[in-house]
């Protein structure tokens, strides 16, 4: 079974946190772009704070070549 994992996202409009949050929770990307940006504004822009926040914490998204996946693979199965 795959963990799913909480990483920016490389379909990214700054630095990736809403699409990756989007991606993680299986929502639409540009509702919570939405949501996030009029939360932002409503609440004298402390969003900005939480985003660069994020930003800084959320580790990102790996691009793989599926060499990790082939080695897990023949790991668990045994095979050369």
């Amino acid at each position: 079974m795959d963990k799913k994992k909480l990483t920016r996202s490389s379909h990214r409009m700054i630095a990736g946190v809403c699409a990756g949050i989007a991606e993680y929770f299986g929502w639409e990307v540009t509702l919570l772009r939405i949501v996030y940006a009029l939360a932002t504004f409503f609440t004298a822009f402390a969003g900005v704070i939480v985003y660069i926040i994020l930003w800084i914490v959320m580790p990102g998204k790996k691009i793989s070549d599926g060499y990790e996946d082939r080695v897990r693979d023949k790991i668990q199965n045994g095979t050369k």
